[in-house]
């Protein structure tokens, strides 16, 4: 019906707007392409959450979305049947992640390795995507700040500052879906330290991350993140993280078991402060469990 009466509009339209000749076929034409125009289809759920194992995804919650995260690890696994190989120690955060847009989220947390808070903010510049815009990769960009409050040793011979306790770092990642079944991240990232333990050490470390997610079933992803501290870049007797994951996806909950050779849970200490190695066994088992809730309706 509506094609009957665009050609009825335009068999007239001479007569309405003064014109001598109509070219029907054209006017049709162009009616046709302007219907026909590509749309642009976004890649969604390149990782199924916003934490690969202990590192971002380049995933940011939706707007009015508040995340309640609790992560696990275990002491290291080579400590034995004693310590009931590692299940006898472990460190906690929990945090609460919340999307201010569909596009921005900030997070705090708690955890209980140093007594250690932090605070991020995550923006998603670009999306994946395909047909009128060809994006090829994502990109979002990662602000941390994080603060000690683990006290001092008694023989430390002078009292820092507030200052001295806070380290920052600042990300950017990039990553593609290749498929449904597997997406791969780049994670270019420096970690600034308000005071370096001695002269010899930058203040300023740098760091490339590099994850995956292979889809295994419908509900389920293995994942795997590793990050290289840079020669020069790196802390005495520290070793390259390396942490594999798996992924389970139960209506609002997100299950992930973990194995790293880190301790720490948040930025600065997984980044740039792990000393267990894989060789030696000094792998820690662990979870994140995730569950959103939606506090506002999206508009």
């Amino acid at each position: 019906m509506k094609r009957i009466w665009q050609l009825l509009f335009l068999a007239y339209s001479p007569f309405f707007a003064g014109a001598q000749d109509v070219d029907l076929d054209k006017l049709l034409d162009q009616e046709t392409k302007k219907e026909m125009k590509p749309q642009t289809e976004f890649t969604i759920a390149t990782f199924k959450s916003s934490r690969i194992a202990n590192g971002h995804s380049v995933e940011t919650l939706p707007g009015g979305v508040l995340d309640v995260k609790i992560s696990h690890r275990f002491g290291a696994i080579n400590k034995g049947l004693y310590e009931l190989f590692g299940l006898d120690n472990a460190t906690i955060r929990i945090g609460a992640d919340y999307g201010i847009t569909d596009k921005l989220m900030v997070g705090l947390g708690r955890s209980s390795f140093e007594k250690q808070y932090d605070a991020f903010a995550k923006y998603k510049i670009l999306q994946q995507s395909k047909g009128k815009k060809n994006m090829p990769v994502t990109l979002t960009a990662v602000g941390a700040i994080m603060y000690k409050t683990l006290k001092d040793p008694p023989d430390l011979n002078y009292t820092p500052y507030f200052t001295d306790r806070l380290f920052y770092t600042w990300q950017l990642l990039v990553a593609r879906k290749f498929s449904e079944n597997f997406s791969f991240q780049l994670m270019p990232t420096m970690v600034h330290y308000n005071v370096a333990s001695t002269s010899a050490i930058p203040n300023d470390l740098f760091v490339l991350g590099a994850a995956f997610r292979q889809k295994i079933t419908k509900r389920m992803s293995v994942n795997a993140e590793y990050y290289y501290n840079f020669p020069g870049s790196k802390l005495p007797g520290t070793k390259n993280t390396l942490s594999l994951g798996l992924d389970v996806e139960t209506g609002g909950h997100v299950f992930q078991f973990v194995f790293t050779n880190s301790t720490g849970i948040a930025e600065r200490p997984f980044l740039t402060e792990t000393t267990g190695s894989w060789s030696n066994g000094d792998i820690h088992f662990g979870f994140n469990i995730s569950r959103v809730f939606q506090l506002s309706k999206r508009k």
